[in-house]
């Protein structure tokens, strides 16, 4: 880090430090009553987190890398990390200013799948064979139980990741043998619940549910026409759990999925084993599987992968039953939300219609982000999403429930974003856009989600494997020689640095984001956007008491300024960061001018 770095990082010292975790102990569980436009969620992988207890690093197993996934030098193994590790950090989460903990999936999964030479292993949690218990890498129920305990007890939510979508790679194919022949087979040539063609004979009735059964009743029906033959291998016959899962009849068996067309519902994502969902059994099944980790952990929420490779028909059944589970088991805020890996916004709204999602990740808003901080685009970019806003099951108002990010551990995060954009800028410049993607992140509409390491500078070479870093000390090669943000700490040692300067400002960004109702509950309205230049704006307004906030960002290389549109009765300001001034120029008109890559936040009171 050179020297003109490190001193500008100085100016950063006027930013309160890190809240203790200890303030926030013994809330209890009344505070997870709060609505959830007021908390900003952290979210995690616990084998990239840390490693309490090395004595679990092998979940139980005994052989090679092959046979227990583990191997900590390699990106694409087991690295040791537990859910005792994360209890053992939540005062660290808790003072970077976030209130609940997205837990990437928890239950057993298949160690190790892939053809030869191009192994990996489950470490990230959705290769799952038994859906009822913790997988023994990271540790056991009563652990869990015990980090749900613990984050309650400092007034944190915890939400868990799931996955209905499909299982472990179980099931074979016998033509994928025989002829190499894998691939998604359309339903035209292949269907599974017709002869011939779609609209032939049935091929056995009850098979789709156009018949009653009972309700507790899992009996094998007449096997239908699948497009590949199916068969488990002797070894993995009785692997997953619930038992009913071992069954190839709630499979669609059609080959790997294209992602376009039907195949996006049917086919295997790589691989694999996706589930018959629309298969009645199925359904009351994952209710069944799901209730209970509600009722065993009280759980306050589901982030639900790969949701869109589901139809909508089974989301209508399975997500009032798991608000019932929840309400039932004391949860009645029991929060929802669920990926949809698709960056236009009227698609992300198709779910929360159609599907009936109260929240879907914001893709569509991370990738506008990216766009206009990271890349250079005009801030009309921005503009287009939050536009889209109506198009959302309930509206504007529950764009404010929608889980917001600049970085995951699938797409990448946002400094490698900035850092590919902008191959010649010096740190300080990469700093600044960084800075200023989390300004954005937690003052716009929607609840915040953090990526762990991103507070600590970390600067990823790509995405998926690549962007899943360890938090304690790191024996990747590929991780220990990135260069990160704002620190000569690399990730060979832990990275847990509350002094860190991002954590610092995501953590006071977080605190006047938790003192401002505006800037979580408050409507959105639009101030400015460009056509050809990085300036926006926009403000938060307290329903309550008429407060405006308003938040004036640039993302270009030079400083900025001009008039800004407010509401006509907000005369007197104050600065919440940055050079407000006191009073507006004009009934409904207030000047600001702007550094390059930085922003303002004002406050007026009516």
């Amino acid at each position: 880090m050179n020297k003109t770095y490190a001193a500008a990082l100085a100016g950063l010292a006027c930013f309160a430090g890190a809240a203790s975790g200890q303030d926030a102990a013994g809330q209890g569980a009344a505070a997870l009553n709060r609505p959830v436009t007021d908390d900003v969620i952290y979210f995690l992988l616990p084998d990239r987190f840390d490693n309490a207890d090395p004595s679990n690093d092998e979940g139980g197993l005994s052989g090679d890398r092959l046979t227990t996934g583990y191997d900590p030098t390699d990106k694409g193994f087991y690295h040791g990390g537990d859910l005792a590790g994360v209890e053992r950090r939540l005062d660290y989460i808790r003072g970077l200013g976030a209130t609940a903990l997205w837990v990437g999936p928890v239950f057993v999964n298949k160690p190790v799948q892939g053809p030869p030479g191009q192994e990996s292993a489950a470490y990230h949690g959705y290769w799952i064979t038994d859906f009822t218990r913790v997988d023994p890498h990271l540790g056991t129920e009563a652990e869990f139980a015990s980090l749900v305990g613990a984050a309650h007890e400092r007034g944190m939510k915890v939400f868990l990741d799931i996955v209905v979508n499909h299982t472990a790679d179980v099931i074979q194919y016998r033509e994928c043998v025989e002829e190499a022949e894998c691939g998604y087979r359309s339903l035209a040539d292949y269907p599974y619940t017709t002869k011939g063609r779609p609209n032939g004979d049935v091929i056995n009735r009850g098979f789709a549910g156009d018949e009653v059964r009972s309700e507790d009743n899992f009996a094998k029906l007449t096997r239908p026409d699948f497009a590949f033959t199916p068969y488990v291998p002797n070894i993995e016959a009785a692997v997953k759990a619930p038992d009913w899962l071992n069954d190839p009849i709630y499979y669609h068996n059609r080959g790997n999925s294209r992602f376009e067309g039907e195949s996006s519902l049917y086919g295997d994502f790589s691989g694999l084993d996706d589930l018959m969902t629309e298969h009645p059994d199925v359904v009351r099944g994952m209710i069944g599987i799901y209730g209970d980790w509600i009722e065993r952990f009280g759980l306050d929420g589901f982030r639900v992968d790969t949701a869109r490779h589901v139809e909508p028909g089974f989301w209508q059944r399975f997500l009032p039953a798991m608000k019932a589970r929840a309400e039932a088991a004391g949860r009645p805020g029991f929060f929802i939300f669920g990926e949809v890996a698709v960056r236009d916004p009227a698609v992300l709204a198709a779910h929360t219609r159609l599907d009936g999602f109260e929240a879907v990740l914001d893709f569509a808003l991370q990738e506008a982000t990216v766009d206009v901080i990271a890349r250079g685009a005009p801030t009309k970019r921005l503009s287009e999403v939050f536009a889209a806003d109506v198009l959302y099951e309930g509206g504007t108002d529950a764009t404010r429930r929608l889980p917001t990010f600049i970085g995951n551990h699938d797409d990448g995060r946002f400094s490698t974003f900035v850092a590919q954009s902008r191959p010649d800028a010096d740190d300080r410049e990469r700093f600044e856009r960084v800075r200023l993607a989390y300004a954005l992140l937690l003052t716009a509409r929607g609840v915040p989600v953090l990526y762990a390491g991103s507070e600590q500078g970390f600067v990823s070479d790509g995405n998926d494997k690549d962007a899943r870093e360890d938090m304690f000390e790191s024996r990747v090669a590929v991780y220990n020689d990135n260069d990160l943000l704002a620190t000569d700490a690399t990730t060979a040692s832990d990275n847990f640095d509350p002094d860190h300067p991002l954590y610092r400002f995501i953590s006071s960004m977080a605190k006047i984001r938790a003192a401002e109702p505006a800037l979580r509950r408050g409507p959105q309205i639009e101030r400015l956007a460009e056509g050809d230049g990085g300036l926006y704006a926009f403000s938060r307004i307290d329903e309550e008491n008429g407060a405006e906030v308003l938040m004036v960002l640039n993302a270009g290389d030079g400083p900025r300024g001009g008039q800004i549109s407010v509401d006509s009765r907000s005369a007197s300001w104050t600065g919440l960061q940055g050079s407000c001034g006191e009073a507006a120029s004009a009934p409904g008109s207030y000047q600001v001018s702007v550094p390059a890559r930085d922003f303002l936040l004002c406050r007026s009171d009516w």
